[in-house]
């Protein structure tokens, strides 16, 4: 299993943040490598929603079906893996300040092929680490944004 742990501060407040990252349907906007998330269960959003997802992995695309095993707004959410490719996440949002919002991201993943997948994570985990950084700093500018253009409005 490979970990990958991100923290990073945006500049909105707190619900705001939750409330987008909490909308599935964003998660292709910012999470890098993510090709495909679509619901396949009747919850659309929370605990025990489920989605059929694909993520790009340098040549090779990998699918994964998760389920929201933790929905505690504004605070948490955490996926689990049901099938497909192992993937976990763990998703806490705080606040700081009344403008400012914590978030903290850690991720598990284990690539498939037995022992020559475990040897390919270590390879690429610091890729993964940039993957995670990159998406990060999308998710922060992207809020940021909406945020200052909803102010400003």
């Amino acid at each position: 299993m490979v970990h990958v742990h991100n923290e990073s501060v945006i500049a909105a407040p707190h619900q705001f943040v939750f409330d987008y990252m909490g909308d599935f349907t964003n998660v292709p906007e910012w999470l890098f490598g993510i090709t495909k998330l679509e619901t396949i269960s009747d919850i659309k959003q929370g605990l025990g929603a489920v989605y059929d997802g694909s993520m790009k992995l340098g040549p090779k695309t990998l699918h994964s079906v998760i389920k929201i095993s933790l929905w505690e707004p504004p605070n948490a959410i955490e996926t689990d893996h049901v099938s497909g490719f192992v993937f976990r996440s763990k998703w806490g949002v705080e606040a700081p300040s009344s403008d400012s919002t914590r978030v903290i991201a850690d991720i598990d993943y284990e690539l498939p092929f037995g022992m020559a997948g475990r040897a390919l994570g270590k390879i690429i985990e610091p890729f993964v680490a940039i993957a995670v950084r990159h998406s990060d700093e999308t998710l922060r500018k992207k809020l940021e944004k909406m945020y200052q253009e909803i102010k400003s409005a």
